[in-house]
């Protein structure tokens, strides 16, 4: 059992430390299902190998992992080897200063001890996995230690000052509350509540400048409609200028946002080999030409408005006069 092998009972004691910032000694004990002294005695031997852990004063007392001057192995749950895994593919396509090397061989690493059990989880993950797309010539460049704090932000409900320029060109000193990333192709974004404007806003990371962590905790608020990724898309639509129009196209919605690009664009209705758009651009014009690029890929319907409608099937009727002269 757990509590007889000393070697088990010090990995899982790892384990725990490494889930939650602080434990209480009587918290530990009866998780382990020991005493605390036996805790105690445990928590030696791993001070003895390298890992800091630190006691924690206060009436019931406690531990904590602290920061060491070397990275120590170590201890992942099934959950959480599944998650770097998949994390450290999906950072291989996303701008982030000095990462992409690492990220790599962090992977290679991993993949090589990871049981088999797990390796179908992290191809269905990472099959399944959806991100925003944007245009592929972005290269926005994220500073990591940026991207770590407000990881770190999100996780911990703590808020964060930093700059964000304006459209004059100034930067204004902008306090939220963080609470989800997002990558988008090349980029990364932070969906938070802005107290300043006491509404949500979405910031792009590569044009924040002095993050800091202002120490102070808050309650996380509902996102609208319950989805960070779905505000995002929504909030990118309705800042886009232009018309709009509805599309059904017959590819997944992973292949369709290839085409798509920078344009601004909404799913309505995703399914497995077809996904229905809300686009908006600049203009008539503009819309039917990005119907025709879908086109080139699959089947596509317009759904509304009329106008568009119309201005395709005239582009679909000249192209067959065309053709046939």
């Amino acid at each position: 059992m757990l509590h007889n092998d000393p070697t088990r009972r010090a990995l899982r004691l790892l384990s725990l430390l490494q889930s939650r910032r602080r434990w209480g000694g009587a918290e530990l004990a009866a998780r382990l299902g020991v005493t605390e002294r036996t805790v105690r005695r445990d928590i030696e031997r791993l001070r003895d190998i390298g890992y800091p852990v630190q006691a924690t004063p206060g009436a019931d007392g406690g531990y904590r992992l602290s920061a060491g001057t070397s990275l120590p192995p170590l201890v992942f749950d099934d959950d959480e080897a599944v998650a770097v895994a998949v994390g450290l593919r999906a950072t291989s396509g996303v701008a982030i200063s000095g990462v992409e090397q690492a990220a790599v061989q962090a992977l290679a690493k991993i993949e090589q001890v990871l049981p088999k059990r797990l390796r179908g989880r992290v191809s269905a993950l990472d099959d399944s996995l959806v991100s925003l797309r944007r245009s592929r010539g972005d290269h926005e460049i994220v500073d990591p230690a940026v991207l770590v704090a407000l990881a770190a932000a999100c996780r911990d409900h703590e808020e964060v000052h930093f700059s964000y320029p304006r459209s004059g060109g100034d930067h204004l000193r902008r306090w939220v509350e963080p609470h989800q990333l997002l990558s988008a192709g090349s980029r990364w974004y932070l969906v938070a509540w802005d107290l300043g404007r006491d509404d949500w806003r979405t910031f792009r990371l590569d044009r924040l400048r002095e993050v800091e962590l202002a120490g102070a905790r808050f309650d996380p608020r509902e996102i609208p409609g319950g989805d960070a990724a779905a505000y995002f898309a929504a909030s990118v639509v309705s800042l886009t200028p232009g018309m709009e129009v509805v599309v059904e196209v017959e590819v997944p919605y992973a292949e369709a946002a290839e085409t798509l690009g920078a344009t601004a664009h909404l799913v309505v209705e995703e399914a497995a080999g077809s996904c229905v758009l809300r686009l908006r651009g600049g203009g008539l014009e503009h819309l039917v030409e990005v119907v025709a690029r879908l086109a080139v890929r699959a089947p596509v319907r317009v759904v509304a408005p009329d106008e568009v409608i119309a201005a395709v099937a005239a582009l679909v009727g000249n192209l067959a006069g065309g053709g046939s002269s």
